[in-house]
């Protein structure tokens, strides 16, 4: 690990809060990677990972936009640039937003950073390696018409951007975390989301990375009394695409609804966690996980809903469901419920399976061919997912979705 060391080093070295920085990267150095034998990361090709392939950029490396990023661009009212993981500015703000960036900040869960996510060594990389913590605020009862687009950009380098949102009470907003570039790269992003009182904070995170990076994410959001998080998370990029998405539901009253969404072909390996955590009465989670893995491609979802004593009321419900278009593909399922509290509603299910015989050969007996039917029924599976999306950005990732569906081969 000599080489990524050296520049991790030469990084810390450089900052005003190295210090901290170099706490946090001698506890990286003593736990090391994690490894297979570590139940959450037990389906990972951890043995594929060599850290000397990659180096921590010195400074951000700008590069034109994707079209679809343009397209994104265009549909926002306000656009935050992050590239390799630093802040590049953002257009003139609306009233009630504000964006700053900050060398060193704790969890909004109060806690250091190196305290909230002490068993999560990539976490602790990224605290020690960092450039900035970027902080998008919407102030109280502010209700912003115009979803707002976070653009992360990754040029080949280990990248380590840091996001928190903040709304007010009585705010709302529609946001999108939207990641592309990575080349070759090692993308280690850490979100946090703050809902306050009564706000609504509608999130779309879009990850279409290369597909020879890495991708480890991890994101939390912490609500308030009556707040409301409708979370989607997109998975169409990287060799390794890991995403951890927890919510944390504080306050009497709060909602969560997670979907999770991916595609896997070649080689991939798509590596979904969720936790939903009630420790409020009445709280309100739903989760959704649909993805398909075609060629000789992999996936593994694992949720938990977990309910705290005196949660009563609670309503939480997890579905993890998998389409198996290839007889090389693989998909597990792991469903799990910890539940510390009698005057709740709770359920799980899960499928794990190939296309529907009966429902192909309806749509070829009126003349359809088989590839076009094949792809008729998975748009219809993901149509679910898709749905629910901000109407201005819905018609973007249905037809990204669709193009990505038309290059991949269906065997079966």
């Amino acid at each position: 690990m000599k080489i990524f060391a050296d520049s991790a080093l030469s990084f810390i070295s450089e900052r005003p809060d190295a210090t901290e920085r170099s706490r946090a990267w001698s506890i990286f150095e003593t736990l090391g990677l994690p490894t297979t034998s570590d139940e959450v990361w037990r389906y990972a090709p951890l043995g594929e990972l060599d850290l000397d392939r990659f180096l921590v950029a010195p400074t951000s490396t700008k590069s034109a936009d994707s079209q679809f990023a343009s397209q994104l661009r265009d549909q926002a009212g306000l656009v935050v640039r992050v590239v390799d993981g630093y802040y590049e500015g953002s257009d003139s703000l609306p009233d009630g937003v504000t964006v700053e960036t900050a060398e060193r900040v704790s969890s909004l869960s109060g806690d250091s950073i190196l305290a909230r996510y002490e068993s999560d060594t990539f976490a602790i990389l990224n605290d020690a390696l960092t450039p900035a913590t970027t902080i998008l605020r919407v102030a109280n009862d502010v209700h912003v018409e115009r979803p707002i687009v976070v653009l992360n950009t990754t040029s080949g380098v280990a990248s380590f951007s840091r996001t928190q949102i903040v709304l007010g009470r009585g705010a709302s907003a529609t946001i999108v975390e939207y990641f592309e570039g990575g080349h070759n790269a090692l993308v280690v992003p850490l979100s946090e989301y703050e809902v306050g009182e009564n706000a609504s904070l509608r999130l779309v995170t879009y990850q279409r990375l290369d597909s020879s990076a890495w991708h480890v994410a991890r994101t939390t959001g912490f609500l308030q009394r009556d707040a409301r998080l409708h979370q989607a998370v997109i998975g169409m990029g990287a060799h390794y695409n890991r995403s951890r998405n927890d919510a944390e539901l504080l306050g009497a009253g709060s909602h969560n609804e997670l979907r999770t969404t991916f595609m896997g072909s070649g080689a991939q390996v798509h590596d979904f966690r969720t936790h939903q955590f009630h420790k409020a009465p009445r709280t309100q989670s739903t989760l959704l996980s649909k993805g398909a893995v075609a060629g000789e491609s992999r996936c593994v979802y694992t949720g938990l809903i977990e309910i705290e004593k005196g949660a009563k009321r609670t309503d939480a419900r997890q579905t993890n469901h998998n389409l198996l278009l290839s007889p090389h593909a693989h998909a597990d399922s792991v469903p799990n419920l910890d539940i510390r509290e009698n005057d709740v509603m709770c359920a799980h299910a899960s499928s794990v399976g190939p296309l529907d015989e009966l429902q192909l050969w309806y749509l070829e007996s009126r003349g359809v061919s088989r590839r076009d039917a094949q792809r008729l029924i998975i748009q219809g599976f993901f149509y679910e997912m898709l749905a629910t999306l901000p109407h201005d950005l819905a018609h973007l990732v249905e037809g990204d979705v669709t193009s990505t569906l038309e290059l991949m081969k269906v065997d079966q």
